[in-house]
């Protein structure tokens, strides 16, 4: 990650307060403002819903945008800057408020109100990796799939036969203390191992031939996505696959994934491709 400019304090800011934060923490909304009031001069924005989230960006003009919020909140703005196409050339920066802060630890902004916003103030800008999917979505931190849940476990027998031994099991339960049962519960899904052929730069790194228990997909500092695949374990543990690609394919059974904090699928086929250094983040200095 390059530093690529600092702020002086005649700055401009356009602070977007997102609506989950003045819910969950406006002590430390309110603590934002005031310091970010007190050493820029500062437009303040409080959208309802995502319509009104989307107009406040897009009129902001030279202003700067500081967004208050969550995870969540870093994720929608950076989808809508890219999908507007004006995510290279538009800045941001952050000061986390709510209950999801981990992505914003893990990119290295300060999740305390006073010392994000100082860093608003005095940071410099730092361009990120990131990855874009063939239907146009973005992956900040990581991407991961994890192990499918397997087919529902059917009844012993027809639907008659079922509801008898439920009566009978409700009384057994009235006579008998309860106690923890080993049998699988009816229609509640199992994890099990998932089937996916994963390429990297057109090279398959597993097969649909080798279960995997998950794959975890990241954007690295050096324009390139790091994937890591863990196979299915068969009596000793199996070792994890490594590899490092500019373009990644997940393809096979129908599969969901979770890009930073949302799920997304089912798909059967998904191509992410490394965008270097395509957004930039203000972070402190040092």
């Amino acid at each position: 990650m390059a530093e690529v400019a600092t702020f002086a304090t005649s700055d401009q800011l356009l602070v977007v307060i997102d609506p989950v934060a003045r819910r969950t923490d406006g002590e430390s909304v309110r603590i934002a403002k005031d310091v970010l009031s007190a050493g820029a001069a500062t437009k303040v924005c409080m959208p309802e819903g995502p319509e009104e989230f989307a107009r406040v960006l897009a009129r902001r003009g030279s202003r700067r945008p500081v967004l208050v919020g969550d995870d969540r909140a870093l994720m929608r703005t950076v989808s809508l800057l890219h999908r507007q196409r004006e995510l290279a050339g538009c800045a941001l920066s952050m000061v986390p408020v709510g209950g999801a802060l981990s992505l914003a630890g893990a990119l290295g902004v300060p999740t305390g109100a006073v010392a994000a916003a100082r860093a608003v103030l005095d940071g410099v800008v730092r361009r990120m990796d990131l990855l874009v999917d063939d239907s146009d979505g973005v992956v900040l931190g990581a991407l991961r799939i994890p192990s499918l849940p397997s087919p529902a476990v059917p009844s012993p027998a027809g639907t008659g036969h079922a509801s008898w031994l439920r009566t009978c099991q409700s009384l057994v339960r009235t006579l008998v203390p309860a106690r923890p049962s080993r049998e699988p519960l009816v229609g509640v899904p199992r994890f099990g191992p998932a089937r996916l052929r994963v390429e990297v730069d057109g090279v398959t790194l597993v097969d649909l031939d080798q279960p995997v228990e998950a794959v975890s997909v990241r954007p690295t500092a050096s324009g390139l996505a790091e994937v890591e695949v863990r196979p299915v374990s068969v009596g000793a543990e199996a070792s994890p696959l490594y590899a490092r690609g500019r373009t990644v394919t997940v393809s096979g059974a129908d599969f969901r994934y979770r890009a930073d904090a949302t799920v997304a699928g089912p798909v059967r086929t998904r191509t992410w491709v490394v965008r270097e250094g395509a957004w930039g983040l203000t972070l402190p200095t040092g």
